[in-house]
């Protein structure tokens, strides 16, 4: 293949880079693993040109054929990426030591500027939820194939039986019982279709004024009363508002205020990355990603990942000074403005 061929081929897979990602994403729940699978789906594609038979699927159908059956062999032999709330009951005291299980393959949170140009993104911005990414480990991994080309994706029955090289009565039962788990597990399905809270971001931003405020009893109105609250790698996970309250109060009492937290989006939801103040050099220092559920006003959710290691994901510097976070505040349209 010329050369001129070889780059024409690599511009029509690049568009579909942030749709790859997101579906990626999906069967695996961790981001890194998301990528290298995305580069191997366009190294396939490249070596595998010549037998592309555009009557028979479209190049993006094509290429989700690859991702998918790369997906599905970096599953074999995997144990799941779970949440705290994953692997046990909730915990009832907001005082215990939290110590990291690093043991565990945690689910990864999803940027969502990884997904490019937002005029098209809405699609692969479907399904990305955390408790639906959640709730998909739950699934063995055909089924976890089989639920994402049809409920998100949304692609004919005999199109993912074709793509899975199956039956299309196999890909419809196997449709059923992942549903089935999913439903077992909470309204998660729900999440694919409906439009997020209309007031999620100003509840989040209003959360942010109060946390670094240092302000409890501000932050308490915000949350639900069932609000959930979870610490990734901590296998913690607490339930209640005065379980959340009790925490944060802890949080405060050990790290102390001069917090500052900016806004970002991950898995089609709104998020803080917090930094907390070091008490010798004064620097502005990576402690978590909180990432929020919102609905009826009120928050409902929040996973906090507790591993600055998750701010290379989304580009975020490991340390700064308040002013350079303040005046990263005022360079992103999408952010609120900077503080007084």
């Amino acid at each position: 293949m010329a050369d001129a061929t070889m780059q024409g081929w690599d511009e029509r897979y690049e568009i579909y880079r942030g749709d790859l990602l997101a579906h990626c994403y999906r069967m695996l729940g961790s981001v890194q693993e998301a990528e290298d699978l995305v580069q191997e789906t366009f190294l396939r594609a490249w070596q595998a040109a010549d037998r592309y038979q555009p009557e028979r699927a479209s190049i993006r159908t094509w290429l989700h054929r690859i991702a998918t059956n790369a997906c599905l062999t970096a599953l074999r032999g995997r144990t799941r990426r779970p949440l705290p709330s994953g692997l046990g009951p909730a915990g009832d005291d907001p005082y215990v030591p939290l110590i990291p299980n690093l043991d565990v393959a945690w689910l990864q949170p999803f940027p969502d500027a990884r997904l490019g140009d937002p005029a098209d993104a809405v699609q692969q911005r479907a399904g990305l939820r955390l408790a639906f990414i959640a709730a998909l480990q739950l699934l063995p991994a055909r089924q976890r194939a089989v639920l994402v080309l049809r409920e998100v994706l949304q692609l004919p029955a005999a199109e993912v039986a074709d793509l899975l090289g199956s039956s299309v009565a196999s890909v419809n039962s196997g449709l059923q019982r992942a549903r089935a788990t999913l439903r077992a597990t909470g309204p998660v399905l729900t999440e694919l279709r409906e439009p997020s809270d209309p007031d999620e971001r100003a509840v989040v931003e209003r959360y942010l004024a109060a946390f670094e405020a240092a302000d409890i009893a501000a932050l308490s109105r915000l949350l639900a009363e069932d609000v959930e609250l979870e610490m990734p790698p901590v296998a913690l996970w607490l339930a209640g508002r005065a379980h959340y309250r009790e925490f944060i109060q802890r949080v405060f009492a050990m790290r102390g205020a001069g917090w500052r937290l900016q806004s970002v989006r991950a898995n089609n939801s709104p998020a803080l990355a917090a930094y907390v103040p070091d008490p010798v050099s004064g620097a502005m220092r990576a402690h978590s990603l909180q990432l929020f559920t919102v609905a009826g006003g009120l928050i409902r959710r929040c996973v906090t990942f507790v591993d600055p290691a998750v701010f290379d994901l989304f580009g975020l510097p490991a340390t700064a000074s308040a002013a350079e976070l303040d005046r990263e505040v005022t360079m992103r349209p999408d952010r609120p403005p900077a503080r007084a």
